[in-house]
């Protein structure tokens, strides 16, 4: 889960980055277009050029790792994680269970 909320829904965001796209030639520059459009819908720049950055991405006209490998990968890292620590969790009962029949065998 993110640390921010998500102010914007997903088709305020598909539209916002459709805007920039659509307008770009309209503007002197990308980064006019997005400044424009940024300050109508209430986000910042730097925020509408992530999500133009990321769909670009995700359409493959940019370089990078698109938005479902990467929520992919995040998954399976998490998942590595927990397992690490339930294979620690059961060597450490193991390794107790063992003790405690050694001790009650030497009784």
């Amino acid at each position: 889960m993110s640390k921010t909320t998500n102010k914007f829904s997903p088709e305020v965001r598909e539209r916002a980055v459709r805007m920039v796209l659509d307008n770009e030639e309209q503007h002197g520059s990308r980064w006019q277009a997005i400044t424009s459009i940024a300050a109508k819908i209430g986000c910042s720049a730097n925020t509408l050029n992530d999500w133009v950055k990321k769909a670009e991405i995700d359409s493959g006209k940019r370089s990078g790792v698109p938005s479902e490998m990467a929520e992919r990968m995040k998954a399976l890292e998490r998942e590595n994680h927990e397992l690490r620590q339930a294979n620690e969790i059961l060597r450490k009962a193991s390794a107790y269970f063992a003790m405690a029949e050694l001790d009650r065998r030497s009784k």
